[in-house]
């Protein structure tokens, strides 16, 4: 496989079907630039993506996440967060040589139909997209970025858009007087977006629940030492709580077994059930009744759109800023980069997110 050129084709009924294939370089259109993805993150949150790939009711539509990078008669392209680097430009205000921050293909390339250029980025408006979430359209200069700073550059892809998604879980919390809630927990505690959920909650001023992470027995040693939740126990443990504590809790990743513990534990003393994130992808249904709320699922595009109608987009911003740089203060102490270069690496780790072999204390970063 030429690694200058390529793609990494996906089976959209059947997520765990990838292949390598070549990449085509047509000729770009008016308005249009070809871009060279230079890294991006392969977390769990990209098998999210690959999950609600079809059309699930997520963007209040008829399209999901494979409609963003390819036709409905294509093979599917999954999404990914990184950096890119323009090599061919036939839009007005961009030129070979820039850089921008943003949604792209798992793939070497990506060509893009930029609009609304300006000295801060532009938006993808391919005809598919513009009726897709606008926060996944927004491709940003790594110069116009008030909170990048070139030591904290290999971070941006893996842990940004999951901070910003556990951020934006505490900032409903707060929003929603925490549901009545003395405590919130928080299952696949060692992930990224957990954890960014667990940072968000201690910063806050004034009372608030307690945050209890939730992870596998062997996790919990290492997860406490990090002093990111108020307390960590195992999934096993969960029956050791008080089950009359008015309790909160939030899924990232679509563990029925989890669920079920915590719903049968807590019953009517759970205020709110939040579904994130379906890493588990493979994990079967439970179609018998759970006690207590009726889970509710988050979507970080909505509530983001919320906040800057609340706050406009420079002070949504703002807030966003100060909290990651607050964040990037202990995030490489919670994570170590795992860089992967080539094709061959790249589907290699999609193949290993799928499978749940990652290691949840390495960002896998992908260099095409």
């Amino acid at each position: 496989m030429n690694d200058m050129a390529w793609t990494i084709d996906i089976d959209r009924d059947t997520i765990s079907k990838a292949a390598l294939a070549r990449a085509d370089h047509a000729p770009l259109r008016a308005g249009e630039v070809r871009v060279r993805v230079d890294s991006y993150a392969m977390t769990a949150n990209n098998i999210t993506y690959a999950v609600f790939g079809k059309p699930a009711g997520l963007f209040g539509n008829d399209q999901g996440y494979w409609d963003f990078f390819a036709e409905r008669d294509a093979p599917a392209r999954l999404p990914v967060w990184g950096f890119a680097t323009v090599i061919e430009s036939a839009a007005e205000g961009i030129a070979p040589g820039d850089r921008f921050y943003g949604y792209y293909p798992m793939a070497s390339h990506a060509v893009l139909s930029a609009g609304k250029v300006g000295a801060g980025g532009f938006t993808d408006i391919t005809p598919r997209r513009t009726s897709l979430p606008p926060i996944y359209n927004q491709y940003q200069r790594i110069e116009a970025l008030p909170d990048y700073r070139a030591d904290h550059h290999d971070y941006w892809p893996i842990f940004r858009p999951l901070f910003l998604t556990g951020w934006l879980i505490a900032d409903q919390f707060e929003d929603e007087g925490d549901y009545g809630a003395d405590q919130i927990l928080i299952a696949s505690a060692s992930s990224k977006t957990a954890i960014g959920l667990g940072f968000a909650l201690a910063q806050r001023a004034g009372p608030r629940p307690v945050s209890i992470g939730l992870t596998s027995k062997a996790n919990v040693a290492a997860l406490a030492a990090q002093g990111i939740y108020d307390r960590v126990i195992a999934y096993d443990d969960i029956a050791s709580l008080d089950a009359a504590a008015p309790s909160a809790f939030v899924d990232m990743a679509g563990n029925g077994a989890v669920t079920r513990a915590v719903h049968g534990h807590f019953g009517d003393a759970l205020k709110v059930s939040i579904i994130v994130g379906k890493s588990h992808w493979d994990a079967k249904a439970d179609a018998a009744a759970l006690a207590g709320p009726e889970r509710q699922g988050f979507f970080a595009p909505g509530r983001s759109q919320k906040r800057v109608g609340d706050w406009g987009a420079a002070g949504f911003g703002q807030r966003i800023a100060e909290a990651w740089l607050g964040f990037m203060a202990v995030a490489p102490r919670i994570a170590r980069i795992d860089r992967r270069e080539g094709s061959a690496a790249a589907l290699d780790a999609y193949r290993e997110m799928l499978s749940g072999r990652a290691d949840p204390a390495a960002g896998i970063l992908v260099v095409p």
